[in-house]
């Protein structure tokens, strides 16, 4: 830069404060002379001097599609912008990985076909490569940064050629300074773990250092302790040595414990009439006397955010302040409690149910325009969408449009519902056997179901058909029906059954419901006179006769 700013002094010299009769680029060919003059803001007939010229110098370099930028004074009150484009990236490849790992990497890495190279942004994409093996626990992971011309004028093939290093394997975690808890009793909760005996097996610790999470573990230990009571324990950051000779190494952190607190009195600070303190004190999971533990603690808050909320207060914020008595070791514990204002429901959008009829949205959804916000009904709407089995994930989100209204907008993710399956074999008594089947959970996203399967072997044809409403005219009420047949040639008898059932249902409340079912089956049964069976119980058989089963089944 500095070479670049004497040059443009020796043509400013001349140019002190005067007149530009022309302006030209030479090299460029990505960009237009138009947009080069536009991005340095200088035209024929404006009036330059050396620091317009500096600036327009610097104001091309920041655009980073330059090497090189110089400027001549061609002729009096001529300027000739000299500059060397970078090349432009005509591809990226990642060399040396899995596939799965390249769809990643290439996302983390940043760099784009059709982009301008710039040699700094390839190294830091370099080393956020290495990272990340790190954070996977590979160490001496190896990133060459490989460039080669293409055809294409001013293009070139950009390659990361990626040897991936060694996992690294904790042998050892040590708690020095621990007493009341041990190894077994963090581990649950830490993710840098020993290695255990079959480290490669499904379920069992494979041990591998995460450097990503190594920072975070120290917090984990010590919230592990608090769930036990003790509020002043200190826990060190990691110290790590490692062993690159075997790629191993060993965890350790310095702990000092404190005492166990037990839970001493429970207070909510919350202005009068909003709810039954002392009620909801008896609801808490923490208790007077017994040990504190900080999950518990968190759950008492969500405990009293939703009873407020319920109320209409969407809002609401509660805030815990623990006094520490330290002679007693006792926790007393007060929750202040903010309500703010009451919410109303302004409007409920639902979004991503490319398939999904929005009616069939909307009939699980316990919140309408207009309503009183309540955090329960929220909650519950999100089960109730996700126990349809219409869509694979539910998420709702609170748009704030002031301190008393907001927007619901429900984004759902559609599922796959239907499913063709069939299968093909042989057995020594039925000989050739086949099966197939066709249903679908949300047929053309009604809601409705459906199903149809056929068995078929040498001695055996079944078959069924099936359709359900859940929501039957989008009411509390449910309806299905079946309809079956199957014909089966046993080795001492014929079976012939036809039948369908209908089972009527009603939600009784959010989560639970009943039904009543009802069962008609025709079935004829033929035995062959010549076989021993029927010699000896002809008398009370009735092979010629059809049997009529009807039965009606609560459930």
């Amino acid at each position: 830069m500095k070479k670049i700013t004497a040059l443009s002094l020796v043509v400013a010299t001349s140019l002190c404060a005067a007149q530009l009769k022309s302006l030209q680029f030479d090299g460029l060919i990505h960009l237009s002379p138009e947009t080069a003059s536009e991005m340095i803001d200088m035209r024929a007939g404006d009036s330059v001097d050396m620091e317009k010229i500096d600036k327009a110098i610097k104001t091309l370099y920041k655009q980073n599609y330059f090497e090189d930028v110089w400027v001549e004074e061609v002729s009096e009150g001529a300027l000739l912008f000299h500059v060397k484009e970078k090349p432009v990236i005509a591809k990226v490849d990642f060399l040396g990985i899995s596939d799965s790992d390249k769809d990643e990497i290439a996302k983390l890495a940043g760099i784009k076909k059709g982009e301008v190279y710039d040699a700094e942004r390839a190294e830091v994409s370099k080393l956020k490569i290495i990272k990340f093996y790190e954070d996977k626990g590979y160490f001496d992971t190896v990133v060459e940064i490989k460039t080669s011309p293409m055809s294409e004028k001013l293009s070139l093939s950009l390659d990361f050629a990626i040897n991936r290093g060694e996992n690294i394997v904790i042998k050892k975690v040590t708690l020095c300074g621990s007493k009341a808890l041990d190894y077994d009793d963090v581990e649950p909760n830490i993710a840098n773990k020993e290695a255990e005996w079959l480290p490669w097996m499904w379920g069992f610790n494979d041990g591998k250092l995460r450097t990503g999470d190594l920072e975070h573990d120290s917090a984990r230990i010590k919230d592990t302790y608090m769930q036990k009571g003790y509020l002043d324990c200190e826990v060190s950051q990691p110290f790590l040595r490692t062993y690159m000779d075997s790629y191993t190494a060993d965890l350790a952190y310095s702990i000092n414990e404190g005492e166990q607190y037990k839970v001493g009195t429970i207070n909510i600070d919350i202005p009068d009439g909003f709810i039954d303190v002392n009620a909801v004190i008896e609801e808490m999971f923490l208790q007077n006397g017994k040990v504190f533990n900080v999950a518990k603690l968190r759950k008492d808050m969500t405990l009293i955010e939703t009873k407020v909320a319920d109320l209409g207060y969407a809002f609401v914020k509660v805030s815990p302040d623990v006094k520490n008595d330290k002679t007693n070791h006792i926790a007393n514990i007060v929750y202040h409690v903010v309500p703010g204002e009451k919410v109303y429901i302004n409007s409920v959008r639902i979004a991503g149910n490319s398939r999904t009829i929005d009616r069939v949205v909307r009939r699980e959804v316990y919140l309408a325009n207009g309503d009183l916000y309540s955090r329960t009904d929220v909650d519950d709407t999100k089960k109730a969408l996700k126990r349809t089995g219409y869509f694979e994930d539910v998420e709702i989100k609170e748009e704030r449009l002031s301190k008393n209204s907001v927007d619901l907008v429900i984004n759902v993710k559609e599922a796959s519902t239907g499913t063709i399956s069939g299968g093909i074999g042989y057995g020594s008594s039925d000989g050739l056997l086949l099966s197939a089947s066709l249903s679908d959970g949300n047929i053309f996203g009604s809601g409705l179901r459906a199903g149809i399967d056929v068995e078929r072997s040498d001695k055996e044809l079944n078959g069924a058909i099936s359709l359900a409403n859940p929501r039957l005219f989008d009411s509390v009420y449910s309806l299905s029906g079946k309809i079956y047949a199957a014909d089966n040639d046993y080795y001492d008898y014929d079976e012939k059954k036809y039948g369908f059932n209908v089972v009527l249902g009603r939600k009784i409340a959010r989560n639970w419901g009943v039904s009543l079912g009802y069962i008609l089956q025709q079935s004829k049964l033929d035995i062959d006179s010549t076989d021993l069976l029927y010699t000896k119980y002809k008398d009370v058989l009735w092979t010629d006769e059809t049997t009529i089963k009807s039965s009606v089944v609560p459930g």
